[in-house]
């Protein structure tokens, strides 16, 4: 028996496959959204087609994870950027509050400025984006929250998933390639497989928690802490060599301390397993697991 329609924008990206198989799984009829490669096509950002497409497929609820994730490329198409995570999200949210859709809206770690330390991240910090995307995506939750009453953000960490592009992937084939890498130590955060988040945002559509919720991995690790257990859960013998974040100059600034946890468990928000856990079953889909 079918829990419903479920809508899931971004399909065709590396978060939204995993959550179209999920959802599918669990009991909800899905119907996926993206610019290409998806069940329907749809620009998020043109809000007239938003709320007739919305209102055509009448979900019960929708997942959004599209998003413009080009974190240094936000730096200099800030508008563009604004435009897919700010005002799209504001367009779905004003669709989904018109037909009655709960709404579970991904967001980002980068909200924060990442000086914080010694403890999680949690719902209740105040938010600070260091860069162009965080400004963005802190700009659609708000949207969000200005648009309708049954909603969920849920922030996330350091996602990795197969297939797609991530920072395993990267990492898996320059090991290969070299037998010896360097990694950063100074920026730590909770590594979020999609298969631990994707079973998170399913079970936020048919739940009833509103607001903010933080869904990332369980724990915390540097780049450099996570590589090393890649490789070893991979059976790579790999060099890893130390390294801090002025070796790698890039265009957007990364918050350095990126470890969120959530303090809404009671209240029905979801516990992602350890990051490690994650790391595991990404390498288990990719068939690298030693």
């Amino acid at each position: 028996m079918s829990l419903g329609t479920l809508l899931i924008t971004g399909a065709a990206g590396m978060l939204g496959q995993r959550a179209a198989a999920d959802a599918a799984a669990a009991g909800w009829t899905v119907v996926g959204t993206d610019l290409g490669g998806a069940e329907v096509e749809l620009d998020l950002t043109d809000a007239q087609a938003t709320a007739s497409t919305v209102a055509s497929i009448m979900p019960s609820a929708v997942i959004h994870c599209a998003a413009f994730v080009d974190v240094d490329g936000a730096e200099e198409r800030e508008g563009v950027a604004f435009a897919v995570n700010g005002d799209a999200s504001g367009n779905l949210a004003r669709a989904c509050q018109m037909i009655g859709a709960r709404l579970v809206a991904v967001s980002t770690d980068y909200v924060f400025d990442g000086e914080l330390r010694g403890r999680p991240y949690l719902e209740s910090d105040p938010t600070a984006p260091l860069g162009a995307y965080g400004r963005t995506k802190l700009a659609g939750e708000q949207a969000i929250a200005s648009e309708t009453g049954d909603y969920v953000i849920a922030r996330t960490a350091w996602l990795f998933g197969w297939p797609g592009k991530s920072f395993p992937d990267t990492m898996l084939r320059a090991g290969a390639a070299r037998g010896e890498v360097a990694v950063v130590t100074d920026q730590v955060g909770s590594p979020t497989w999609t298969g631990h988040l994707s079973q998170a945002l399913v079970s936020l559509a048919s739940g009833s928690i509103t607001g903010v919720v933080h869904t990332a991995g369980g724990g915390q690790c540097s780049w450099h802490e996570l590589t090393v257990e890649l490789y070893r859960q991979a059976g790579l013998d790999v060099i890893v060599n130390e390294t801090d974040s002025t070796a790698f100059v890039r265009p957007a600034p990364r918050p350095a301390w990126s470890v969120l946890a959530t303090e809404r468990a009671e209240e029905g928000a979801p516990v992602l397993p350890d990051w490690r856990e994650g790391v595991a079953g990404y390498l288990a889909e990719r068939g690298d697991q030693a």
